[in-house]
């Protein structure tokens, strides 16, 4: 079974519009992959849905437990000082090794410039998605 850790931005973007974003979220979902996230993880999502386009509490609080319903919640236990440039993409990467994930999916341009940490690549959404089996199949 393949397992990635998705990048915030993956996350907002699955939320606020109905693209490869939600795809790859629904994919998930179905079981086509494992999908592992952390508190930090969900923190940063919840910290950009409430200031950056003003969800409520509620909003948040449905979206966060609907990602608990299909995600694997991990719990980094080593700290990562590998992207200066943000800091809050060790996050991500923290995730990834506590979770054994294969791939980190990500916009973010720092993140893929590195292409790769350890045994994780890191693709863009699309290049992950062709991994994948098609869940409409």
């Amino acid at each position: 079974m393949i397992v990635a850790t998705a990048d915030s931005n993956i996350y907002v973007s699955a939320f606020l519009t109905d693209g490869v974003a939600r795809q790859f979220l629904n994919a998930a979902r179905s079981g086509a992959f494992q999908l592992a996230i952390s508190e930090p993880i969900i923190a940063e999502v919840r910290g950009v849905l409430w200031n950056k386009f003003q969800w409520s509490e509620d909003m948040l609080d449905e979206a966060v437990s609907a990602l608990r319903e299909f995600t694997q919640l991990v719990t980094p236990t080593k700290t990562l000082r590998i992207v200066m440039e943000d800091p809050d993409d060790d996050r991500i990467i923290e995730c990834a090794i506590a979770s054994h994930s294969q791939f980190i999916v990500s916009g973010d341009k720092d993140l893929l410039r590195l292409a790769q940490f350890q045994t994780v690549r890191i693709l863009k959404l699309s290049e992950f998605m062709r991994l994948i089996p098609d869940p409409t199949v």
